[in-house]
């Protein structure tokens, strides 16, 4: 009996394959590839273009789009707000279009988040060739600008043919699907390949679940990870991504309600638990409260739950100072469960952390060792108080504008941020009261992704409130999905910081000698320094034009009406803010490893290095 069988394009089949794409966890089925993002050129406008078009909304929504990598950061915050259990595709056309990926395509690898990346690419037969926009390599003919994004893509191929794309395709949704080696996915699409039709074989579009499994752990290494929770006398646990990747924030609790072990958060773990429990001591490491780097100093273990345990985390290889300290990782994938020479716990953070409760069901940790910590806690509590505290007619600091913020925003709004000193401050001081509230992207802490974040997590979470919050420098770099919102209707709220500059790196900047060389956004002085005056730019003007209505708050009380008011609107909104340079956040509680020259001729540089050699010394290799 022959096969039956379907004519279309490859663009035709491929949109066609991933509108019947789903996962399931735990029973609940979701769409893998929700929407699709795009901006059309010659690459991509009468393949992938007309397919969708054809295909239609209902079975493949379309964004448009207006820079290519803020596309993908759109997409990553969709997948992010959702669990990594739907993604968005991106597709762009060949040359600038595809290389502008790759800032996005690194962001959603490294923080492993799924997206799925379509970029057109030159002719497969080369009848045009070289055609506009075409990298020609003089050694290597099938080179594509589109290989930049193999190094940052967990599954690359270029589909030369079309049946080739059947295999691809079917590669390229088990990568998005599965939580252990997702991130950016790429299929290059060659334009004469996009509009080429074949005959697809029916079962090629037949619908298909992707089961997200939750892996138990082994039984010889639970019984290791137990025994050494017995043992420790001051346990610590650090709480990463993989808690809310795997909806594992319930069994963290029942976890520590049982045994009164701590827990300190990444930025990406941050909301694990709720601010308010008696056992959450904020965030961890630099940027990290005093009470949770006091205790990782004295801990002699350390259980790391979904955490890729980055330089942040650990200082710089400085913070886990108990020379008999030992680390338990609890994390589904295994290249991160070794890291510190880890005793391991390969397995989803649910099922991991419920088996690690029911094994110790007669445990708990001494009560002076609890005393303890929650007095480091109400310490810590009244520094973000004191941070926070301010008089309704005082010019708003940053730190104020996140007091001001933490009154208004509710338990299950979104506060959006990644590069700048808001994340310094945000890991600190804010009050995390549900698992989604804090979107932090720092694994790459990328300047310019969080508007488009914002727009993402709009379109994951309608009914909720969005907050993206940037300083002036992130802003410029990408105000441009501003334009999105405001078409799409997604009341999202942009908190716009005006400090004239590169406030986090200007700090680090006079930290490691560098005098804050260039970091201000200054007319030149007569010695030829950015010292001169603040530009006179209006970025809230620009927000304006953009098609966003602005607030221009200039106190603390008129700062508190701006936010309600923005919070109540069903319209992109902005609240443009000058903040004061006091009072600011208490300072890094632990070291950051950015390294001084060694040789100088300025004081500054030469102070700095000795303060470096300080910190350095104290580094450590755990093996």
């Amino acid at each position: 009996m022959s096969q039956s069988t379907r004519r279309l394009t490859v663009a035709q089949a491929l949109v066609r394959f991933l509108s019947a794409q789903y996962t399931e966890r735990d029973g609940v089925r979701h769409r893998l590839v929700a929407g699709t993002w795009g901006i059309f050129g010659h690459g991509n406008v009468a393949g992938l273009g007309q397919a969708l078009l054809e295909t239609g909304e209902a079975a493949m929504p379309f964004h448009q789009g207006r820079n290519e990598q803020a596309m993908v950061h759109a997409a990553v915050g969709f997948a992010r707000h959702h669990n990594r259990l739907s993604a968005q595709a991106v597709t762009t056309s060949i040359g600038p279009g595809a290389t502008n990926l790759v800032t996005g395509a690194a962001l959603a690898t490294i923080n492993r988040l799924p997206v799925l990346l379509l970029p057109g690419d030159h002719f497969a037969t080369h009848t045009a060739d070289p055609l506009l926009q075409q990298l020609e390599h003089p050694q290597c003919a099938d080179v594509s600008v589109n290989d930049t994004l193999r190094p940052v893509s967990r599954y690359f191929d270029r589909i030369n043919r079309p049946e080739a794309l059947i295999p691809s395709a079917l590669n390229a949704v088990r990568v998005l699907a599965d939580p252990v080696e997702t991130g950016a996915v790429t299929l290059a699409l060659p334009q004469d390949v996009q509009a080429e039709a074949f005959d697809w074989p029916e079962e090629f579009f037949r619908e298909r679940v992707w089961p997200v499994r939750r892996p138990q752990p082994e039984p010889a290494e639970l019984a290791d990870a137990v025994g050494m929770l017995r043992a420790a006398t001051r346990p610590l646990i650090i709480a990463g991504g993989g808690v809310h990747h795997s909806g594992a924030e319930d069994a963290l609790r029942e976890l520590v309600d049982a045994t009164g072990i701590p827990v300190a958060s990444t930025q990406a773990g941050k909301g694990s638990l709720r601010h308010d429990h008696p056992a959450d001591l904020g965030g961890i490491g630099h940027t990290g409260t005093a009470v949770s780097d006091e205790l990782a100093r004295t801990a002699d273990l350390v259980i790391g739950v979904g955490t890729r345990y980055t330089d942040f985390t650990t200082a710089s290889g400085t913070l886990f100072e108990r020379p008999d300290v030992r680390f338990v990782n609890l994390n589904i994938t295994p290249f991160d469960a070794h890291k510190l020479a880890a005793a391991t716990l390969v397995a989803d953070a649910r099922t991991g952390l419920q088996a690690l409760t029911a094994a110790l069901e007669d445990h708990r940790v001494e009560a002076s060792y609890e005393a303890e910590y929650r007095a480091g806690k109400d310490s810590w509590s009244a520094a973000v108080a004191d941070a926070y505290r301010a008089a309704d007619t005082d010019v708003p600091s940053q730190t104020q504008l996140l007091g001001a913020l933490d009154e208004i925003v509710g338990d299950t709004d979104v506060v959006i941020n990644a590069a700048g000193s808001l994340p310094g401050d945000l890991h600190k001081l804010w009050r995390a009261r549900s698992p989604r509230q804090y979107h932090l992207e720092y694994g790459y802490s990328c300047m310019g992704y969080e508007i488009p974040a914002a727009i993402g997590v709009q379109l994951a979470a309608p009914d909720t409130p969005v907050w993206a919050l940037v300083g002036d420098g992130t802003y410029l770099m990408m105000p441009t999905e501003i334009v999105t919102a405001v078409q799409e209707g997604l009341p999202i709220n942009v908190v716009l910081v005006q400090n004239h500059g590169y406030a986090s790196i200007g700090g680090l900047s006079e930290q490691v000698g560098g005098e804050r060389f260039a970091t201000a956004y200054r007319y030149r002085a007569a010695d030829g320094s950015y010292g001169g005056d603040p530009l006179p730019v209006d970025l809230a003007a620009n927000a304006a034009s953009l098609g966003m209505d602005v607030l221009r708050p200039k106190t603390v009380g008129e700062l508190r009406e701006a936010l309600t008011a923005a919070r109540a609107s069903n319209r992109p909104t902005c609240v443009y803010v000058e903040t004061s340079r006091q009072p600011g956040a208490p300072g890094a509680q632990a070291w950051w490893d950015v390294p001084v020259a060694e040789v100088a001729t300025r004081q500054a540089a030469r102070d700095a290095r000795t303060d470096y050699e300080r910190h350095a010394a104290a580094r450590r290799r755990h093996l």
